[in-house]
């Protein structure tokens, strides 16, 4: 994750005011994400789970 500014291949989703970017292209491979904000005894920040967690991409999940 990172900040960024929305290009003309950008999906852009909007949620309780937040802004989130993909490449339409990587989306269309990788639909649906979920991203969440979480605590645990390792430390806190954002949760990033989509089909390439299912297909080995990563693991479970992706954290930044």
């Amino acid at each position: 994750m990172a900040l960024d500014e929305p290009r003309e291949n950008d999906e852009v989703f909007n949620e309780k005011g937040v802004n989130f970017l993909i490449e339409k292209e990587l989306f269309s491979q990788v639909k649906p994400i979920f991203i969440d904000f979480v605590n645990s005894p390792m430390g806190s920040g954002f949760m990033v789970q989509s089909e390439l967690s299912k297909k080995g991409g990563c693991g479970s999940s992706c954290s930044c």
